[in-house]
């Protein structure tokens, strides 16, 4: 597992965009598998999305044609593309990843698990979304 840095949140009205970074440091972010999940005011963590090391991507249904995750591996960068933003998006976003080869399923289903259970969740960026 991997301790990345998030940054692009911010405070946005309904319909606009936000576009998420998480930067990885060190060798061989094209092997990771990554993710991003949110805790929404009160909750726990959910996921978001996830993306394999052969760029492979999954979704939660509520986010559906509306989020792009995306990756730069010569940056080593993971982005999330918000698009028409809804006040329910509004959360702490962070990103995990790990260099076991999952399928995005996987990857968004076990991430969060771990980085749960060993409470390794990086800073984070919030995101809110109003109406």
């Amino acid at each position: 597992q991997v301790q990345p840095g998030e940054s692009g949140g911010g405070s946005v009205r309904t319909g606009e965009s936000l576009t998420l970074s998480c930067v990885v440091p060190g060798d061989n972010f094209g092997a990771l598998a990554m993710a991003w999940y949110r805790k929404p005011p009160g909750k726990q963590h959910e996921g978001v999305a996830a993306i394999d090391r052969d760029g492979g991507t999954t979704y939660v249904d509520s986010v559906k044609g509306r989020f792009t995750i995306s990756r730069d591996n010569v940056r080593n960068t993971l982005y999330l593309q918000m698009n028409n933003l809804k006040p329910e998006d509004t959360g702490m976003y962070y990103c995990a990843g790990d260099w076991i080869p999952y399928t995005p399923e996987q990857a968004l289903e076990t991430l969060g698990n771990w980085y749960a259970e060993n409470n390794s969740w990086g800073r984070g960026t919030q995101v809110t979304v109003s109406s």
